[in-house]
């Protein structure tokens, strides 16, 4: 039995979903199986904030159920039915706590689901639980959780990326098969690169963001986290779509991701390296890596050519004020009177604004409050034209490049990251070195267009993940999914199998560093 658990949680989503079908194994088993691994790693890695154990188990028994009882039951179901599914904290969820992280939401419970977790539930895809995350997604380390850090299952002592790092944490570490992300400058991308995983910034709108809590509205966009291009392609069908409810939602409908996936094929493509997103200031063993992925596109019979793209110099400097800025509206309604933690003053006369500030002051971490004053300051009257205007109109110019690129590419390639991932408590002092890891995800939702990271090997320095990232025109994130598979491929037989195969092994613990509740 533990050799099958064992066997179960290293399979990819696709391959669970054809087991399921052939009823080989059953959704109770593929899902006690990670659960089980949840309770015997997860300790160490702290990829969990909370553990879904009942709710999982009962979805996947009614999953079982309706294949055992054939007919119209089993036709009716999705393909992946069954497969389990971890959901990053910053989306709400009934029946479990949402918290983003924070102490200001600690136990808070949504009256509604988010619409992508509506479509897991009606796609029968057992929730496993909520991972950690930075506070209010603001991080790119998972340093910043109320919760504790989480761990890179690769080293223990090294960061996962962020905002979403307990998600691709989790995937990594084989406790969950898929994961739901956000990503508003690199949140899913980011942590994919450095844990070895895939994850998707979908084009902005692509996916409903309805139950996301907001940080930066004109820039989140929920995405998957996954082990394989083609996963990733199958879960984005699952929770992609126009949404009502969601005012910023596409209506018009996507090519086929997962026949994209499956195509095989980029003879004719053109495939263009971004000027301005490599050399300088990237890690040697990154640079390699890119270089590699490079020469197997070119064997595949793409044709690489090089874009300019001379405005994303300036893309670091216009987020860091558009996003605190935005940061700084959404955040107002964590007021400590209509829900979530209430601190109330020691002394004084006892005033809404006293208690508000009370609270704000006991439950928003430091990074939060430093975004919110950063935020606060470029939108005041006398500053608002010189910055946030003018970052703005930064983000028109960089759309522009984007548009000319594209033009002379089907699709850019440049590294994930600039860096492997680097050591827990490196860059905490340093706010500006902490962001400046974001230098290549960032572009990409600033133009709302989509972004796929994928693993790309080992750096030579420490023998640490390495990302490469892939973006296409808006709308166009099949062109994604195509190419991914493609150089995905050519990297597992290069490097010998999944890079997720070369990880070291996590031991069951005793000992832990922070853990789920």
């Amino acid at each position: 039995m533990t050799e099958l658990k064992n066997e179960l949680i290293r399979h990819s989503a696709a391959d669970l979903a054809a087991k399921l079908a052939s009823r080989e194994v059953t959704a109770v088993e593929v899902t006690q199986a990670h659960l089980d691994r949840i309770a015997d790693v997860d300790g160490q890695v702290n990829a969990f904030l909370h553990v879904n154990s009942e709710e999982a188990l009962a979805v996947a028994a009614e999953v079982d159920a309706a294949r055992a009882a054939g007919g119209a039951a089993a036709g009716e179901l999705h393909a992946l039915a069954g497969v389990p599914i971890a959901v990053k904290d910053l989306i709400v969820t009934i029946g479990q706590p949402t918290t983003a992280g924070s102490k200001i939401l600690e136990g808070w419970h949504s009256p509604y689901d988010a619409t992508v977790v509506k479509k897991l539930r009606a796609a029968k895809m057992p929730i496993l639980g909520k991972t950690n995350l930075d506070e209010f997604a603001m991080g790119s380390s998972t340093e910043h959780s109320a919760y504790g850090p989480t761990r890179n299952p690769w080293d223990l002592d090294r960061i996962p990326g962020g905002s979403g790092g307990g998600s691709a944490a989790a995937v990594a570490a084989f406790e969950a098969p898929l994961a739901l992300g956000t990503d508003t400058g690199g949140s899913i991308r980011q942590p994919g690169a450095v844990t070895g995983t895939v994850g998707v910034k979908p084009t902005y709108g692509a996916v409903s963001r309805y139950g996301a809590i907001a940080m930066a509205s004109s820039l989140d966009q929920i995405g998957p986290v996954s082990r394989t291009v083609l996963d990733s392609a199958l879960l984005q069908e699952v929770i992609g779509g126009h949404d009502p409810f969601d005012s910023t939602s596409l209506t018009d409908p996507f090519n086929d991701l997962v026949a994209a996936a499956r195509v095989g094929n980029v003879a004719g493509m053109k495939i263009g390296i971004v000027k301005e997103l490599h050399g300088e200031g990237y890690q040697a063993g990154v640079e390699n890596r890119f270089n590699e992925s490079l020469q197997l596109l070119k064997d595949a019979g793409a044709e690489i050519v090089e874009v300019s793209c001379p405005n994303l110099k300036y893309a670091l400097g216009a987020y860091y004020l558009i996003m605190p800025s935005e940061v700084s509206s959404n955040l107002a309604k964590f007021d400590g009177v209509r829900f979530g933690m209430r601190v109330l003053p020691k002394d004084g006369p006892m005033t809404i604004e006293r208690v508000m500030g009370a609270t704000r002051a006991a439950g928003f971490g430091d990074e939060v409050k430093r975004r919110i004053i950063l935020g606060t300051y470029a939108l005041s009257a006398g500053y608002y034209d010189a910055y946030y205007g003018s970052a703005q109109k930064v983000r028109t110019l960089i759309q522009r490049d984007f548009d000319a690129a594209f033009a002379r590419a089907d699709v850019l390639i440049s590294p994930t990251a600039p860096t492997t991932a680097f050591k827990l408590g490196e860059k905490l002092d340093d706010p500006l070195a902490m962001y400046l890891n974001d230098v290549a995800t960032i572009p990409a939702n600033l133009a709302g267009i989509p972004g796929l990271s994928l693993p790309g090997g080992l750096a030579d320095e420490d023998g640490l993940p390495v990302g490469i990232q892939l973006l296409a025109p808006a709308r166009q994130d099949a062109r994604l999914y195509r190419v991914g598979a493609v150089l995905e491929s050519m990297l597992e037989e290069k490097w010998g199998g999944p890079m997720l195969a070369q990880a070291p092994e996590l031991k069951s613990a005793s000992t832990t560093a922070g853990g789920s509740n």
